[in-house]
């Protein structure tokens, strides 16, 4: 389990390490093919900020040797925002007055029609963390009723037990994304004050869990903005790196979900700005050739449009973040607003615009079957 490797490092050894590093141990750590938790340490420091373009550069050549000219496209497809949580920086947090939604099966198959129609092909089920109002049962019925129409269905919501997530596995979910939100103790039970999520190591051995379950894809990351992000990649990096080797047979995906925006009465502590992204993307894809980077409609299309060469190979298009948002626009509160508005033919265009292939669908089950 991650958890006994993520006791191993201390984050202020780590962070010193981090500031510490020159520009020398940064050129050693680039040159190398494979890396240690060690080498990647001056990955991440100050000292390489000098060389983002030399990074950026290596990101492009690997990406396009690994992937081609191809970026996926998916849609979240959120089912509940009813949430038992009560996380100081989300908008389903059960503290905010929203209108709370839990869509029935056929609201939620209505919702996957919509998006099958649109083009998408991989879809991603969301809810709040409340297993009353989505149970583990309730998504294997819904992932039953709409797998038949899509290539790959994935979930982000709250843990579960190996046993749950293999009954996920069977009823035809084949991705697990489970964000650690921050890997500082500290900061993780500072805004966690209430709720099953409180519990830092349920959420640490989650991956685990479910790459036992026989997930295809295990995705993870962490929320920037709410530690320093350096220290913050070190750990998602090691996470990943735990991951890829004992769950070899699975796809490991990190994500790079940045605060904007966050509820009133909470100020993001640390920002990122566009340029940390960018090195954070970057490195990510030196450590982790074969890696899916992914970027989500969090961020503003600038940005987006930006990220695009340099690493990234799935992307959000034409999102909604709460539930019944495509057939029914601001019928329940929103976990977050999207930045980037534009359509999936739009993104489409863009990508074709940048000399990549904008991928529909790039995995059938029958591949397994």
């Amino acid at each position: 389990m991650f958890e006994e490797i993520y006791h191993k490092y201390d984050w202020e050894k780590i962070k010193k390490g981090i500031y510490g590093s020159t520009g020398e141990d940064f050129l050693r750590s680039l040159a190398k093919d494979t890396f240690t938790p060690d080498d990647i340490i001056p990955l991440f420091s100050p000292a390489a900020d000098q060389y983002l373009e030399e990074m950026a550069a290596k990101s492009l050549t690997i990406t396009r040797q690994r992937f081609g000219n191809t970026i996926q496209l998916y849609a979240p497809l959120y089912v509940s925002n009813v949430c038992s949580n009560s996380c100081v920086y989300c908008g389903f947090s059960r503290s905010n007055l929203i209108k709370r939604i839990t869509l029935s099966p056929r609201e939620v198959e209505d919702e996957a029609r919509i998006l099958y129609d649109r083009g998408f092909r991989h879809i991603l089920l969301l809810t709040g963390e409340d297993r009353r109002a989505v149970t583990p049962s309730d998504l294997a019925k819904i992932a039953r009723s709409i797998h038949g129409r899509f290539a790959s269905v994935s979930i982000e919501v709250y843990p579960m037990e190996t046993d749950e997530y293999r009954m996920m596995a069977e009823s035809g979910i084949d991705g697990l994304t489970l964000y650690q939100e921050t890997y500082h103790r500290e900061t993780y039970a500072n805004v966690h004050p209430a709720g099953k999520k409180r519990d830092i190591s349920w959420r640490l051995n989650g991956p685990d869990r479910g790459g036992m379950a026989g997930f295809r894809k295990i995705g993870i990351g962490a929320l920037l903005g709410l530690a320093d992000w350096r220290i913050e990649s070190f750990f998602t990096a090691v996470h990943a790196m735990h991951l890829s080797r004992t769950y070899w047979r699975s796809l490991i995906q990190i994500s790079f979900p940045r605060l904007r925006n966050a509820p009133a009465g909470f100020t993001v502590p640390f920002p990122v700005d566009d340029r940390s992204l960018i090195h954070m993307i970057c490195a990510m894809r030196i450590i982790f050739p074969d890696a899916g980077l992914v970027l989500s409609t969090r961020e503003p299309s600038r940005i987006r449009d930006g990220l695009l060469p340099l690493g990234i190979t799935m992307m959000s298009a034409g999102s909604s973040t709460g539930p019944g948002g495509y057939g029914h626009p601001g019928l329940a509160g929103d976990q977050f607003p999207v930045e980037d508005t534009r359509t999936p033919e739009e993104i489409c265009s863009l990508i074709r615009s940048k000399g990549l292939d904008p991928v529909w669908k790039d995995w059938d089950r029958k591949f397994i079957e």
